[in-house]
Formats: C-alpha cells, sequence, structure tokens
C-alpha cells in the first residue's frame, strides 16, 4: 500500500451513504433478528437492548474488565474510539466492533449457558438446508459430464458468485450487458482468472491458501473449488482459514465448515462424491481448516502480524474471497476505481486474489472503459448491489 494513501478512509458519517445505512438500519435489524433467533433470557434482552440504543445513539463503550480478549481489541484501537460516536470512526472499525459487542450482549464469551453459542447459526443452517441448495447441488450432476478445464471454470465461477452458485457454475467470462445502458455494463468487471490459473500448474502442485468468507450456500462453492484442485493435482494441499468465532452474521467458522461438509456428502449424486473427498481430504491432512485471531480484527491486511505474512508468503497462491477481505486487502478507502490493484496490495507476502462480489464501495483495478459502462448504468449503485464481480490477481 503507498506509504501516504490519497484516499480518504470510509466512515458512515454522510446521511444516504452506503457505510451510513449499514450502522443506521442494517445493525438494528440484525439485533432484532438475533433476539428472535433464540429464547434468550432477560440479560440478554436487556443487553442487546442496551446495544442497540448504542450504536444508533450513543458512542462506543469499553468491554468488560475481564473480556478475554480486552488487551487485543485496545492494541486494534479501542482505547482511541471508546467514547466516540460508531458513526465519526472508520467503518471497518466500528462494524467490527458492533459484531464483537452483540456476541457481549449475548452471553458468547461469559461462563454460562449461551457460552459459544453461534446466534447466527440457524440462519446459517436455515440457508444450507434450503431448496435452493439442492438445486445448486443438483447442477453438479451436468458439470461432471464436462471436461476438467471447463469444470474449474464453472466450479471458480462457482466460487465467486457465493450463493449465485447455480448460475455461477453456468457463467462464462463475460455476463449480458445490463438492461437499458448504452454500453455494456459486464457482470465480472476485472478478469485475471488466466493469472490465477497460471499460478496453480498441476506439474508444479504446492499450497493454496482460501481465507473463506460466507458459510452456508456461499461456502460450499469454495469447498467444491477446493476439491476439484487437489483431485486434478493442481494443488498438493489446502489450508482453509475461517474465523475464531462468529462474525458478520455469515462469516464461515469451523464448525460452519463441518456442516457444509456433511450437506454434501449427504447430498445425491456427484455433490456426495464431492463430500467424501472433502472430508477424506481433511483427515489425511490435505486439506487443513485454520484460525486466527486477526482475522476478525478491524484492520486492514497491511497490519497482520508475522505468522500470517509468513504463511501467506509460502503459499503458491493465497485467495481471499469476499467483499470484506477485499475491503481488509486494498484498505477500506475510497479509491479512485482505476487504482492499480497491484499497487494496493504490494504489502502482502505473496501471490495474491481476490474473488468478491461488490457489495461496498471500495474498488481498485478497473479500466478506464469498465469504469465508464458502469457509471452509464445511472442508477450509482453498481458498487454495492452484488450483481458486478471480479477476479483480480497480484503475482
Amino acid at each position: 500500500m503507498p506509504a501516504t494513501p490519497s484516499a480518504p478512509v470510509l466512515r458512515a458519517d454522510e446521511p444516504g451513504s452506503f457505510p451510513h445505512s449499514v450502522l443506521a438500519e442494517r445493525h438494528p435489524a440484525i439485533i432484532r433478528q438475533v433476539r428472535e433467533a433464540f429464547p434468550y433470557g432477560p440479560e440478554q434482552h436487556r443487553a442487546l437492548d442496551a446495544l442497540l440504543d448504542s450504536c444508533t445513539k450513543g458512542v462506543i463503550e469499553d468491554l468488560p474488565a475481564d473480556a478475554p480478549d480486552r488487551d487485543r481489541w485496545r492494541s486494534w484501537g479501542l482505547d482511541q474510539y471508546t467514547g466516540r460516536s460508531w458513526f465519526e470512526v472508520p467503518w471497518l472499525w466500528s462494524e467490527s466492533y458492533f459484531y464483537r459487542r452483540l456476541l457481549e450482549a449475548v452471553g458468547y464469551f461469559a461462563p454460562g449457558p449461551w457460552q459459544g453459542i453461534d446466534p447466527f447459526r440457524p440462519f446459517k443452517l436455515a440457508e444450507l438446508d434450503s431448496p435452493e441448495t439442492d438445486e445448486e447441488l443438483a447442477a453438479l450432476d451436468a458439470l461432471e459430464r464436462e471436461p476438467a478445464p471447463e469444470r474449474a471454470a464453472a466450479l471458480l465461477h462457482g466460487s465467486l458468485w457465493g450463493n449465485r452458485a447455480d448460475l455461477g457454475f453456468r457463467l462464462s467470462a463475460e455476463s449480458a450487458s445490463a438492461p437499458g445502458t448504452a454500453q455494456p455494463a459486464p457482470g465480472l468487471v476485472a478478469d485475471d482468472s488466466a493469472t490465477l490459473w497460471s499460478l496453480l500448474p498441476p506439474s508444479q502442485a504446492g499450497t493454496l491458501c482460501l481465507v473463506a468468507d460466507n458459510a452456508g450456500r456461499e461456502l460450499v462453492p469454495d469447498l467444491l473449488l477446493v476439491a476439484h484442485l487437489l483431485a486434478h493435482g493442481r494443488i498438493e494441499r489446502a489450508v482453509l482459514h475461517v474465523k475464531p468465532y462468529p462474525y458478520y452474521v455469515s462469516d464461515a467458522t469451523t464448525a460452519d465448515v463441518v456442516d457444509a461438509v456433511r450437506r454434501l456428502a449427504g447430498a445425491p449424486g456427484a455433490a456426495a462424491g464431492y463430500g467424501r473427498r472433502l472430508w477424506a481430504a481433511m483427515t489425511d491432512g490435505r486439506l487443513t481448516v485454520r484460525t486466527h485471531p486477526f482475522f476478525c480484527a478491524p484492520l486492514p491486511y497491511a497490519a497482520m502480524p508475522g505468522d500470517l505474512r509468513e504463511e501467506f508468503a509460502a503459499a503458491a497462491l493465497t485467495v481471499l474471497k469476499g467483499d470484506l477481505n477485499y475491503r481488509r486487502l486494498v484498505g477500506d478507502r475510497l479509491w479512485p476505481p482505476t487504482t492499480p490493484f497491484a499497487d494496493v496490495t504490494a504489502h502482502f507476502p505473496g501471490p495474491v486474489a481476490a474473488l468478491r462480489t461488490l457489495k461496498s464501495d471500495v474498488i481498485t483495478g478497473l479500466e478506464a472503459s469498465t469504469q465508464a459502462a458502469l457509471d452509464a448504468t445511472g442508477d450509482g449503485r453498481w458498487r454495492v448491489s452484488g450483481t458486478h464481480a471480479l477476479i483480480q490477481v497480484r503475482t
């Protein structure tokens, strides 16, 4: 990342902005959903009500003195931001701290009956067990009849589009133009997939690190892609990095990985074969699940600790999935869209690929013509709507 970043850090203090809507609307809705997801008692209800009041009208408060990670959060900026409005501090920080306070409110960390209970688990399981997931897994049967290169490309797109995996298995590199536009506005706004595949040659199989994003229907395509790469010798082993505790509603934890592999193994058709191969890879060490406290840090990857830097430096490729990982990779700043991706990822210790659907304002690495086509759509929401995606690679 440039020594003196020229782009402003995203904050939520501008009414009408996307970050403001997340803090003012999405976070209160999440509190209400979590409140109804479990039969929490009066203590949890009072704490959730207090968090709702704090995050909408109040200020950032310190963690309890006995919180197991209080010192860690102090090193991440808690002392600096305590007493300030949630809307005034960097958006990445306030979002991350909201989820930490939500876990505090429901008793996730404290000794007691709710310790370790994922407040988002009902939503994750409902999605994983949905008819839409059945349809997506059934699409694998037809995909298995395709040649390996076409299958690999389809699985890459499935991983890219996440819970649009059924569409992703069929996508070509260019999607249809957006309706009503004077110029084509591609669904895939940047495509470095050829470079990605060049980093994973079968003749030099190494280690793939994949930093997961969401659980459920978005994690399943990630696992399918890993299974394919292992089966076809493009990688010798894979390390799947997940969150150490529930985060951002749907972010994947180890329990979510196990749920996804079980879902695959219990499905009919080709999906079951993928599930069995993944289970075997986990038991023999070719697929390792790993986590780190830094994955819940409100900081960019430029600030990652040394042990993570060493691991990513040794990998043939690190794939960062999803919007939040992208924000942390390039810095949560309002960069000019044509800012070179290689420049803002120069800090990363090894080859890195971003697979991301666009769900926030941060974007880099676009061609000027692509930006012009997107801006010509007129609605101004191409950055946040989730209807566009990118594959960007820095070698």
